[in-house]
């Protein structure tokens, strides 16, 4: 237990900074002792600062210990157990497990002996290592470390090549060979920069702001609230607390309620620790998850089930063992039970609360704050979920308010249905779209939506019904003007088949930019380029293209399934004032991170990333990944670099998402005042 809780305290500690860290690189070497004995001997070279911790420590009683082991098999053996240099071994007190520890620094050898017994066939040594490593303040945990030693009767013991290449032997010719040049840039001095960028570094800076999907999350718990698996639990919680028998001042009972609403949000907050962790194993890892075209089907099959769930033909639960625990611990009493009761609230409400939880899920994978875009999320919807609790219970009076439970809480379970069943076929969009299946392009992807939100006009004017849906006497105006609010929406996706006649493509709709698939995705108007530009989504063949006809370069970071490169595409690029840039000056390279097709054999290789782990480059969203990483230390979406013609110089400070047409002109102008100065 005491491992588990270190393990989430050094999550914690480590995810508080945001930056890769790698503090300690290790290699392994193979040392012949005899004809079949050697030595494996792995060397951890510590950054200033840093420690590992002894293979000898208790696990149990303070840090974990560094352990490095093999594979069982009867074609060798170990000779005596893993040795330790007491190179720079410090025995001393650790202010974060408030105990003495055995420290290592610096430089750590440890050395394993091996012998071999199944001497006249080749065969291989596959093993792990397994450390943690802190400096005064914060810790990181590897778990998984893999080495490979090969064995073979004439050569002997020695490391394969992926082994080779986790030690640090990375081919050095790689980025050449993938990009055509090194990460090595001259930084271009134009006067225009410091103004311009000033201005676009501060709307950066707003338009990344945490609080937009804090608000979302609070507008989902509103939701949330508003269904027949929480509403009504609202006054019957209430009334728990406030009438307290043992405190005639019910002050106690008030303590509880707001203290119930404060472990709702704590619930909620607790769900998105896991996806902290997998932001910190990789720094472009959400990416990954979200582009997945298995995750987004798998997605779209959900929503799917949640959808028919709202719609009544069947309830979705969690395990009923979940619900026992949870109502056993509300016994505890005290501070303790209070949280259970908390928890028992956020499984018995799942059926309710889980497919808003989804969208909100999804939606933060694919989004470019990732992890902590998500924690901003759920700490909104906990604060609307447990705000209720905590104002009724404080003026109790105003319960009396609260409309009584009846058919309207099932009639908003079945419009959120339908809000499901929509964002579905978002998913299987991005499936489709990163796949190049060319099943849901803008056509069919709008007129599914078309159908789904006239259906929804139906059903809200009563023209259909769900099993758990009672009788309409008569519509109420609330019912009629969300009809109309429907329908008016319905025409305005009908709006989306208007041609644009400038770019030949189908007319963006600026509320549906990144949701709907890109307007140059059609079976009528084709377009693999936005607004008919010409691109080059190959970056040695735009510079190739640059070079001949003398113009700069606009990189474009972007990605099939990326929501803000849409709504750049469709909203910032068509301006009178921004297109002229992209058709007459500049060079549009535009690098999809999310490109699933697959590499050439030449280019499948693995490759180091800036924090000094290592990658399998197996399609061409891995490549261009590795390239803005890599050459720019940014893994987000969309993300644009000026250079010069050769792609040897950086015009302009790279920026993200600029939906100010004026800021983004400016930038673009300035790349290009710096392209004459050279």
């Amino acid at each position: 237990m005491k491992k588990l809780f270190f393990l989430i305290l050094t999550f914690l500690v480590t995810n508080s900074f945001a930056q890769i860290l790698n503090p300690v690189k290790w290699e392994i070497q193979i040392e012949a002792i005899s004809e079949f004995e050697y030595d494996v001997v792995f060397t951890a070279n510590i950054d200033s600062n840093w420690a590992i911790y002894s293979q000898f420590s208790d696990p149990n009683q303070g840090p974990l210990p560094t352990i490095i082991s093999f594979d069982n098999s009867s074609s060798y053996e170990r000779v005596g157990l893993l040795s330790e240099k007491d190179l720079n071994k410090e025995k001393k007190y650790d202010s974060i497990f408030e105990m003495v520890v055995s420290k290592l620094y610096d430089k750590a050898v440890f050395s394993q002996r091996v012998k071999i017994i199944e001497t006249s066939q080749s065969f291989t040594i596959e093993g792990n290592i397994e450390f943690m490593t802190c400096d005064n303040t914060r810790c990181t945990y590897e778990p998984e470390n893999l080495f490979k030693l090969d064995y073979d009767p004439i050569k002997g013991l020695d490391l394969d090549r992926e082994s080779q290449i986790q030690a640090g032997n990375i081919d050095a010719n790689a980025n050449i060979l993938l990009y055509g040049q090194n990460p090595s840039f001259s930084i271009s001095k134009s006067d225009c920069i410091d103004g311009v960028y000033s201005n676009l570094n501060n709307n950066i800076k707003t338009t990344k702001s945490y609080w937009n999907i804090f608000i979302l999350g609070i507008f989902g718990g509103f939701l949330a609230l508003l269904t027949p698996c929480v509403f009504p639990m609202i006054p019957l919680t209430v009334s728990f607390f406030t009438k307290n028998n043992d405190d005639p001042s019910s002050r106690k009972g008030l303590y509880k309620a707001i203290l119930y609403g404060f472990f709702i949000v704590l619930v909620y907050l607790i769900l998105s620790i896991p996806f902290h962790l997998l932001d910190s194993v990789n720094p472009d890892i959400l990416n990954e998850i979200s582009t997945n075209v298995w995750l987004n089907i798998f997605f779209f099959l959900i929503f799917i089930i949640f959808a028919f769930s709202f719609f009544g033909y069947y309830e979705l639960s969690l395990p009923s063992t979940w619900t026992t625990f949870t109502s056993r611990g509300e016994g505890i009493g005290g501070i303790f039970g209070v949280f259970f009761m908390a928890l028992t609230l956020s499984i018995v409400s799942f059926s309710c609360t889980g497919p808003i939880l989804g969208s909100l899920l999804a939606g933060s994978l694919s989004a470019d704050g990732g992890a902590w875009q998500l924690t901003s999320g759920m700490a909104g919807f906990g604060v609307a979920l447990g705000l209720p609790f905590a104002l009724f219970a404080m003026f109790p009076n105003m319960i009396k308010s609260l409309p009584k439970s009846g058919g309207w809480l099932n009639t908003t379970k079945v419009i959120l249905g339908f809000l499901e069943l929509a964002l579905a076929f978002k998913f299987l969009s991005n499936a489709d779209l990163v796949q190049h299946w060319g099943l849901l392009k803008i056509e069919a992807f709008l007129g599914i939506w078309v159908l789904i939100f006239l259906f929804l006009t139906l059903y809200i004017f009563g023209k259909i019904k769900f099993p758990h849906d009672s009788k309409i006497q008569k519509l109420s105006f609330f019912r009629c003007s969300s009809g109309f609010l429907v329908l008016a929406f319905v025409i305005y996706l009908g709006s989306g088949f208007k041609v644009n006649q400038e770019t030949n493509t189908f007319t963006p709709l600026t509320f549906l930019s990144g949701l709907a698939p890109p307007v140059g995705y059609s079976f009528l108007y084709p377009n693999d380029c936005p607004n008919n530009f010409e691109c080059f989504k190959d970056f040695k063949q735009g510079v190739l293209h640059a070079k001949s006809v003398n113009k700069p370069i606009v990189l474009d970071f972007t990605g099939y399934a990326c929501v803000n490169c849409r709504k750049m595409e469709e909203h910032v690029w068509p301006l009178s004032s921004i297109k002229t840039y992209f058709e007459k000056d500049y060079v549009l390279i535009s690098l999809y991170v999310d490109d699933k097709k697959e590499l050439p054999k030449e280019q499948k290789l693995t490759v180091e990333r800036v924090d000094g782990s290592t990658r399998n480059l197996k399609n061409y969203g891995h490549k261009w990944a590795h390239f803005q990483t890599e050459f720019f230390r940014s893994n987000s979406q969309p993300f644009y670099v000026l250079l010069s013609p050769d792609a040897n110089t950086v015009l302009t400070p790279p920026i993200g998402y600029t939906p100010n047409p004026d800021n983004y002109e400016a930038f673009l102008k300035c790349g290009l005042e710096a392209f004459k100065s050279l």
